[in-house]
């Protein structure tokens, strides 16, 4: 597989800059994938949603929760700093990326400030290469909430707003942790949940913590060589439990967003309930739980593309998202929606 093998040209106006006032108002392009592995699309609204889904299906959530990750501040040498929150690695310590003019030596000291004129030190304690681990003075959710300031994607261009603290947040979120939202969620509101419940649709929550390793660029063309960010997941034992009642059933599992996928496929991989995972999912990957996905849409050449790419088929999901450009479809997390199941013949 080659890196190229995933580009596609989008024309700017086509990513989403803000959310929409209801958030069940996106669209959702449905994908089938016939016997004979070809893609049936169909454009659709996303309370649609309601028709997609059957009772007996089970519907799985990642329930992370978005915290304020973005830190500024300043080097010993008075130049300006700005730390992003990777993953949390302690109740002290966390790796994160680093944008400076020159990043700080290990063993050196960056002060953190915010509006109000109050700072803190972060040490540099040591790298792997590609993000930098610091340890707090105290516990890092605390001073998050202090310092921190909500971290948009590189691809939205305005400042983080009281929209964006609501919008880009899930309904479900409880487990604070992740540096990016889990942007299928972000199309269900409370109502929409409550109707698939009345449909007899069930529904359960694994955690992700979404790493800014997502927004990573795949530098390698030989995507035998890249190498995954780790992200840490946790699935209780009840949405293990409901996993085998539902294809005990014949119901479908349904992962509401990559990440979810990525939890239970980790889990399918390793046996463990609770890990660090650096899956990297891409064509010719025999999935084992999920058969369903929601999805948004991707960026090019992103590893996300190329797990869903894994998911539906290579051409279907070229084809997929010739047709959403056509169509003007919103793009990325507060973009619209896709929803695609699974079939072995699917052609990559």
């Amino acid at each position: 597989m080659q890196l190229s093998d995933f580009n596609y040209e989008l024309p700017p106006e086509l990513i989403a800059q803000h959310p929409l006032a209801n958030r069940t108002d996106s669209r959702l392009l449905e994908l089938k994938v016939d016997e004979s592995g070809r893609a049936q699309l169909a454009d659709r609204q996303f309370k649609d949603i309601l028709n997609l889904i059957q009772a007996g299906d089970l519907i799985i959530f990642n329930d992370t929760k978005v915290i304020p990750a973005r830190l500024h501040g300043q080097k010993e040498t008075g130049g300006n700093v700005e730390l992003l929150i990777e993953r949390i690695s302690g109740e002290k310590q966390a790796w994160v990326q680093i944008r400076a003019s020159k990043v700080p030596k290990i063993g050196s000291i960056v002060h953190i400030h915010n509006p109000r004129g109050e700072s803190f030190p972060v040490e540099m304690i040591g790298d792997d290469g590609r993000f930098y681990e610091v340890r707090f003075p105290e516990n890092v959710f605390v001073l998050l909430e202090r310092f921190g300031e909500l971290p948009l994607p590189p691809y939205i261009d305005h400042q983080p707003n009281s929209d964006d603290a609501h919008h880009y947040q899930t309904v479900v979120a409880k487990n604070p942790g992740a540096v990016a939202a889990p942007t299928a969620g972000l199309h269900f509101d409370e109502i929409i949940l409550q109707n698939l419940k009345d449909l007899g649709v069930n529904q359960a929550n694994a955690t992700l913590h979404v790493g800014a390793g997502t927004f990573t660029p795949v530098r390698e063309e030989d995507l035998s060589k890249h190498q995954m960010h780790y992200e840490w997941y946790s699935i209780p034992q009840e949405t293990l439990d409901a996993i085998v009642t539902t294809k005990q059933n014949g119901g479908r599992v349904i992962a509401i967003g990559t990440t979810s996928l990525r939890a239970l496929e980790s889990y399918a991989a390793s046996a463990k309930s609770s890990d660090e995972t650096n899956l990297f999912i891409t064509p010719g990957y025999e999935f084992k739980i999920v058969d369903c996905l929601l999805t948004n849409f991707h960026l090019p050449k992103s590893t996300l593309l190329m797990l869903v790419s894994a998911f539906a088929g290579m051409d279907n999901i070229r084809t997929a998202y010739q047709h959403a450009i056509q169509q003007k479809y919103r793009f990325f997390s507060y973009g619209d929606a896709m929803f695609l199941c699974r079939l072995e013949n699917a052609k990559l």
